[in-house]
């Protein structure tokens, strides 16, 4: 006969055995979801993986091009090169296209920021494979000064290697190890398949030791041949990525602008804020207050309130206010001025007075260039949180604008839309451009 304590023991091990497979099943595994293209970062960036979800393949198609190729206000850029160097799986139909994302990483060095492009390389599988993103990865190489990094990618090419741009890389190449007549014939193979001046001049002082004229920087070939050559290039204009690497620096995390000060403090303040010097422009606004300070213009100094409201993330429906009441007086060009910089500074959740709302109700503030279809679908993407959707399309509108930026009405609109979906700095910066441009 089993004890008392037997019998217990024994119905014990019966549970642990009859429930061990039970709690087994409860555990289920969680497949994480497959890399792409995209899936690699450029660095920290505080961007969630999950950007890209439900993003438009179409917009993103459309809008990197954008990015590569047309010039972005301070503000603009900023967001670009934040959104550019995240990592998440990109959007359905485009995460997985090489084409896409050589375009990504193409955006990226235009913009400044080649280091986070070569590190998105670095973690890219599959280059030899891929023409588009084995040449995104030799004009990196490149822009970096390590020409034989370039040259090594261009052997490891797999696919479409008769490309012209392959056919002047290999040329380079072949010239850089002494294969003066194996470059020689790929030289002619190359201008035989796309005649190019500048190509042709460079390439030729390297073959013959004919005189060079002037350097080039359209891209990294035509810096390395430059730099092959010795020639000054300080005095040639060159897009972001080749002054930034001619420079040695990294692109800025934030937006700045570079605004000369004028006499007095207020544009003292204006401009060390624009600078990223907030703390000194609020200490230079503390000097306009003082009672033996000096008449300023009451519009420039309304302007500066809202750009140190925007700059601190700060409502300050009296500034607010303010700029209202100055839109109803003085010239049109100054009421222009206060109106917009009254639109700009609301765009931020900064609420009006009940006077002061009903008396902006009544101005009449120009309407934005941008599409109401795109700036529909802003809205939706910004009100269903969708992160990446939203600044596309905030840049598609932000690229049309030019370095300038996006006029008043439609900076509005991407100053609550980003607000919505998440990205106050981005706001605020945006706010801020504006806000500037109005002074």
């Amino acid at each position: 006969m089993m004890t008392l304590r037997a019998l217990i023991l024994s119905g014990l091990a019966a549970g642990l055995l009859v429930s061990a497979p039970a709690r087994a099943q409860e555990v289920e595994a969680t497949a994480l979801p497959p890399l792409d293209f995209f899936s690699a970062s450029g660095r920290p960036t505080g961007l969630a993986e999950t950007l890209w979800d439900q993003a438009s393949a179409r917009t993103l198609r459309t809008v990197l091009p954008l990015l590569a190729e047309r010039p972005l206000s301070p503000a603009a850029e900023a967001l670009a090169r934040r959104l550019l160097a995240a990592g998440g799986r990109g959007p359905e139909g485009a995460g997985d296209d090489p084409e896409v994302a050589a375009r990504r990483l193409q955006a990226l060095m235009a913009l400044g920021d080649t280091p986070a492009a070569r590190t998105i390389l670095s973690r890219t599988a599959g280059l030899a494979r891929s023409e588009p993103l084995s040449r995104a990865a030799a004009e990196a190489a490149l822009l970096a000064g390590e020409d034989q990094a370039a040259c090594d990618i261009g052997r490891a090419l797999s696919v479409d290697r008769d490309q012209v741009y392959w056919l002047r890389l290999r040329a380079f190449c072949q010239a850089q190890a002494g294969e003066t007549p194996a470059a020689q014939l790929t030289y002619d193979l190359a201008q035989g398949v796309a005649r190019d001046a500048v190509f042709a001049r460079l390439m030729g002082a390297i073959l013959t030791g004919a005189e060079p004229g002037a350097g080039a920087l359209r891209g990294g070939l035509d810096y390395a041949l430059s730099r092959r050559l010795g020639l000054e290039l300080s005095a040639v204009e060159a897009p972001p990525a080749i002054a930034r690497a001619l420079a040695g620096e990294a692109p800025p995390r934030e937006a700045s602008w570079n605004i000369v000060a004028g006499s007095g403090p207020l544009s003292a303040a204006v401009a060390v804020l624009a600078q990223g010097d907030l703390d000194l422009a609020e200490n230079l606004r503390a000097v306009l207050a003082e009672p033996d300070a000096e008449p300023v213009d009451a519009l420039g100094l309304a302007l500066l309130d809202a750009l140190i409201a925007a700059a601190r993330g700060r409502q300050d429906r009296a500034t607010l206010d303010r700029l209202v009441e100055r839109g109803g007086v003085g010239e049109a060009r100054d009421r222009r001025r206060a109106q917009d910089g009254a639109l700009i500074l609301a765009a931020l959740g900064t609420p009006f007075g009940a006077d002061a709302r009903g008396e902006f109700a009544a101005f009449p503030i120009a309407q934005g260039k941008a599409p109401p279809a795109r700036l529909a679908a802003m809205d939706q993407a910004a009100e269903a949180g969708l992160v990446g959707e939203t600044a596309l399309l905030a840049l598609w509108t932000s690229a049309e604008a030019g370095l300038a930026g996006p006029s008043p009405a439609d900076r509005a609109r991407i100053i609550r839309a980003l607000r919505a979906a998440g990205q106050d700095d981005h706001a605020r910066e945006f706010a801020v451009e504006g806000l500037l441009a109005l002074r």
